[in-house]
């Protein structure tokens, strides 16, 4: 197990939660920006932080949906939620499922 920062060092962590270091060797974000982030979102209500939970795939589903119509003009909507379904499920899941393949393999 990794150890906690700051002044949870020392605390185990509540059983529901694994502390995952942040890799700040990778990281583009200022230790100030990340401070502001990170206390914004202490201050968030529960409701608040259950919507960014819903919100963020909700935004990835959406940029993928546009990345697809970019790449199948042609591809009505139905044809559409398929080829999202493959990229989240895999094409074998999505046969098994629906009974559907993209008609050029991809």
């Amino acid at each position: 197990m990794h150890p906690l920062p700051g002044d949870l060092a020392g605390l185990p962590p509540p059983p529901h939660i694994w502390p995952v270091p942040r890799a700040t060797d990778f990281s583009d974000t200022a230790a100030n920006i990340d401070a502001v982030r990170f206390g914004r979102y202490a201050s968030m209500s529960p409701v608040e932080k259950a919507g960014r939970v819903v919100e963020l795939p909700r935004a990835a589903c959406m940029l993928a949906l546009a990345g697809l119509r970019e790449r199948h003009p042609g591809a009505d909507e139905q044809e559409l939620l398929l080829r999202l379904a493959v990229l989240r499920l895999g094409a074998d899941s999505v046969s098994r499922a629906y009974g559907w393949r993209a008609p050029d393999g991809a």
